[in-house]
């Protein structure tokens, strides 16, 4: 096959391979807009699910799917330590120029500007020198009492109602995605639910859309008892058989080729069912295939070559940033569920190391914050990334 035009490589296609097996969120997604759309209250969503099974990707789509509205929409993706201040007013500056464009007062965008900047500039320290300081890019001055106390809950909550004023005006609204949702402070976890909070209660046409890692739910519920009650949660798992095979067959088949029934269920086998591994194994498949259609010994051929770009890009990378420690309480959770994708139960981790359960608190608390592990329910730990555990046990140190 040509390796040119491998339809399995990072790009190709109109519609990635990963969003097989999603049309019920895609769908689900598109009634939110309607709803909003016509003033009706609606939850924000919430996206869950382990590494791998294409939470960026369908995040994307449905700020695709938003921007097709005619909906203002801006994408923000958390990181660890750092404030979502700043990454926040960027993709709302964004939304905001989706939306000025439609507008009739211009006078009325720059006054939301000017919220949005003095929201903006209050992620630089009092104490820092002139050259030091950011600037947001926006060219009004910056508003004065509204969205500029310092405090984040206060401030998100007047900064989404300006910008949510703004979309009413042009008949429209705001998409606010935000991705490894995890990774927020307790501090704007908790600002972003009183906000959606807000939102919910005013019926306001601003739509905040997370994605996040399995224990997202515990995370927003001991920020705010009551967001439970503010986000529409949706599991996001591996694909079923059909689906997976979906997810193989239509990128071949818009190449005009063909893949042999006994290699389909090979690659299945290999994938688990996982978006991102069935992407991996494709396109080594495809660039071992010598001839049309696609063999399982082809997929056979091309599975080290999967494996090993997994190991590095995959599984390595993550592995990487672990501690010594941290890394013995991988391996021991890898021994204890014997590599498969399940919990390890945290006090026979500390049994197996010969260790007292307070001495291992550390590397779990640090491996959670990492993004390694998550707490699939009290006293239980779990890997973030499928297939984690095999890789461990088969990796040679």
């Amino acid at each position: 096959m040509d390796p040119v035009r491998n339809p399995f490589a990072p790009g190709a296609g109109q519609r990635p391979p990963e969003l097989a097996g999603r049309e019920r969120e895609l769908d689900a997604f598109d009634v939110v807009l309607e709803r909003v759309a016509r003033g009706r209250p609606e939850r924000s969503l919430m996206l869950t699910g382990l590494r791998g099974v294409g939470k960026t990707v369908l995040l994307g789509e449905l700020r695709s799917m938003a921007i097709r509205r005619r909906w203002g929409a801006g994408k923000v993706e958390a990181r660890p330590d750092a404030e979502l201040r700043r990454p926040l007013s960027a993709a709302l500056h964004r939304a905001v120029r989706d939306l000025a464009v439609r507008h009739r007062a211009p006078d009325r965008v720059d006054e939301v500007l000017a919220v949005l900047k003095a929201f903006a500039l209050k992620s630089n320290k009092p104490d820092a020198k002139l050259r030091d300081r950011w600037q947001p890019g926006i060219d009004v001055p910056p508003a004065q009492g509204r969205a500029d106390s310092g405090d984040i809950e206060i401030d998100l909550v007047e900064l989404f109602t300006e910008v949510a004023e703004l979309a009413t005006d042009v008949g429209s609204g705001v998409a606010l995605l935000i991705d490894e949702i995890q990774d927020l402070s307790p501090e704007d976890v908790s600002a972003l639910c009183a906000a959606c909070h807000e939102l919910s209660q005013s019926g306001a046409p601003l739509v905040v859309v997370g994605a996040g890692l399995p224990h997202v739910p515990a995370v927003l519920s001991a920020s705010k008892s009551y967001s439970e009650r503010l986000f529409r949660y949706t599991r996001i798992d591996r694909l079923s058989r059909e689906d997976a095979d979906r997810a193989v067959l239509a990128p071949i088949e818009r190449e005009d080729a063909e893949i042999a029934p006994h290699a389909l269920d090979a690659m299945h086998t290999a994938s688990g069912g996982y978006p991102y591994f069935i992407q991996a194994y494709g396109k080594a498949a495809w660039d071992a295939a010598p001839t049309n259609p696609i063999t399982e010994e082809d997929v056979r051929v091309a599975a080290p070559e999967a494996e090993a770009e997994l190991a590095v890009g995959f599984f390595g990378s993550r592995y990487e940033r672990a501690t010594p420690a941290e890394r013995e309480y991988l391996r021991a959770m890898a021994e204890l569920t014997q590599g498969k994708d399940e919990s390890a139960v945290t006090s026979d981790i500390a049994v197996y190391l010969g260790r007292k359960p307070s001495s291992l608190s550390p590397a779990r608390d640090s491996l959670m914050k990492k993004g390694l592990v998550y707490s699939a329910e009290r006293g239980h730990i779990a890997f973030t990334v499928p297939h984690f555990g095999n890789y461990l046990l088969t990796r040679a140190d």
